[in-house]
């Protein structure tokens, strides 16, 4: 009767046992296995149960197969969550640099040879002259002058572009700069009150409103400039007090263009030295003034 307990323990043990037998995908099942067991009773030795046989094929449990994802990944045999794969960026382009159009390319490379020239030859030399006579501070008051006088230029284009703070700042300039700054030789307002010059054009107020520069020219002593620029100087110059002055008086028509030629020595002395430096680091001097043109009024248009 006690041989018969024991046996129907150990089948229990057996029976619980098997599921613990599956294992994962490379498991394997043992042949056969023995079952040790050993009796406190010295009376009576009870004999180890028979080996179990192999086991049947209709109890054997085969483990479901797994599936791995390609973009599972296992790190040091921790579980990770598996990852979606995420097909690769394609590499972001790079924007291609805008530029101005130039379609008549040959003429304005003539223009830009002829104004180098002139330059060189005329313009840089009277300009080096006039510098060793006229100290800096009498060729910045000349300056302040010319750019005093062409305020209503700047205001009328502060008023085309809907900004009254620039309107009332190029006001207040040339109120103060008239009269206290002895008619725009000096700039009290930017000195005392700091009250910056509105550097505004026609060219800009287009290019506000949202026209194109269209395409480049490079004008004759101008020299670099577009069709929308172009027309916008012509604007300018109708708002010029000078202009208005040579219409009456012929005299002062001689006049109006000796004080065009005074402001362009005057600037250029001023600001000689900047044109071959960039015609010296540029491999081509006229694409090189060309794009620098373009980048300036760009700028200038954004702000």
């Amino acid at each position: 009767m006690r041989i018969v307990c024991w046996v129907c323990f150990f089948l229990v043990l057996f029976l619980i046992s098997l599921p613990s037998l599956c294992t994962a995908e490379n498991s394997t099942w043992s042949p056969s296995f023995e079952v040790a067991v050993s009796f406190s009773s010295p009376d009576e030795a009870v004999p180890a149960p028979e080996a179990a046989g192999p086991l049947e094929p209709s109890n054997a449990v085969e483990p479901s197969p797994i599936e791995v994802s390609p973009s599972f990944e296992q790190d040091g045999g921790s579980d990770q969550a598996p990852v979606e794969s995420m097909p690769p960026e394609p590499p972001q382009s790079e924007e291609i640099a805008k530029t101005i159009p130039d379609p008549i390319e040959p003429v304005n490379r003539a223009f830009f040879h002829f104004n180098d020239k002139l330059y060189f030859w005329v313009l840089k030399p009277v300009a080096t002259g006039y510098k060793a006579v006229i100290p800096e501070d009498g060729r910045i008051g000349i300056r302040n002058f010319f750019s005093n006088l062409t305020t209503p230029v700047r205001l009328v284009n502060c008023l085309l572009q809907a900004n009254p703070k620039c309107a009332g700042t190029e006001t207040l300039r040339f109120v103060l700069n008239t009269t206290i700054g002895i008619a725009g030789f000096f700039d009290p307002a930017k000195k005392r009150f700091n009250l910056e010059k509105q550097d505004r054009d026609f060219g800009q107020t287009l290019g506000i409103w949202g026209m194109g520069p269209v395409f480049y020219l490079d004008l004759p002593v101008l020299g670099p400039s577009s069709l929308r620029d172009g027309l916008g100087l012509a604007v300018d110059a109708s708002l010029n007090p000078q202009t208005y002055l040579a219409f009456y008086f012929v005299i002062v028509g001689y006049v109006n263009t000796g004080g065009w030629i005074l402001e362009k020595i005057n600037e250029a002395s001023l600001t000689l030295g900047e044109y071959e430096s960039l015609k010296e680091a540029a491999l081509d001097p006229y694409i090189a003034v060309r794009e620098a043109y373009y980048q300036y009024r760009q700028n200038k248009i954004k702000k």
